[in-house]
């Protein structure tokens, strides 16, 4: 099951980076790269599902690496609801209202060391484009970067985000799509950071660099074993974490 993305994300949401020759497009991962939110996922899920559909969750999918569409489905069937495209926009949209309702989000986690560091030394290069290739919802990512003073260097309109598609090499061509329309010109390159084996593979899967960061679930072994052509521990070295993010370039 495949959808274009049924929740409406609008202009005050984005950053505003504006158009740009894009030699390097790098694309982050959002939870457990940039950020560590562990467990609020799971708790929007249990009161957006209450709401919408009446059901109280006893059984909640894998997240890491998943995007919102696969998490959503195999949530809805295992409760013994059919996934309509309705439902699940309304499920969604209840996950936005939810989500954007928890303030403060600071409070319930840590942005990830070298993050911000990272993220301001690439915008201040020229040709780098910054955006995201996620699982979560478009509005839910933003107030994810957002409540961390992360989302001032990312162009969030043209991410792909977890309401594209079940399987997350689709999110990274849509996002290469994205930046193409925008900016004028395919990027000469396109890396991808994450922090698991799925984030790994979609990279691979569309001819991307492929940036392994094991502050996740998954160790510098498992991402290598997996193909990253880089690993690193986490970005608190801002100069090696961009040394690794544009060496191939």
């Amino acid at each position: 099951m495949e959808m274009s993305t049924l929740v409406e994300f609008t202009s005050d949401t984005v950053s505003g980076v504006t158009s740009r020759a894009t030699d390097v497009l790098v694309l982050w991962d959002i939870d457990l790269t940039l950020v560590d939110l562990s467990g609020t996922g799971g708790a929007w899920y249990r009161q957006a599902l209450q709401t919408v559909a009446g059901v109280t969750l006893d059984r909640m999918p894998s997240f890491p690496g998943r995007t919102e569409l696969a998490i959503t489905t195999e949530l809805l069937t295992a409760h013994g609801i059919e996934p309509t495209p309705d439902l699940v926009d309304a499920l969604w949209r209840e996950l936005v209202a939810v989500a954007t309702a928890t303030s403060p989000l600071h409070e319930m986690g840590t942005a990830l060391p070298g993050a911000a560091e990272v993220l301001a030394d690439l915008a201040g290069r020229g040709g780098v484009v910054q955006s995201l290739v996620t699982g979560n919802l478009p509005e839910i990512a933003h107030h994810k970067l957002a409540s961390f003073g992360l989302h001032t260097h990312l162009d969030f309109d043209i991410g792909g985000y977890g309401t594209v598609s079940a399987h997350r090499p689709d999110l990274v061509a849509k996002a290469v799509e994205l930046a193409a329309g925008k900016h004028g010109t395919a990027p000469g390159e396109v890396v991808v950071i994450g922090d698991t084996p799925h984030d790994v593979a979609a990279a691979l899967a569309c001819g991307a660099t492929a940036v392994g960061v094991a502050t996740g679930r998954h160790d510098r072994a498992a991402l290598a074993e997996s193909g990253a052509h880089v690993v690193l521990s986490d970005l608190s070295d801002t100069a090696a974490a961009v040394a690794a993010i544009l060496g191939r370039s």
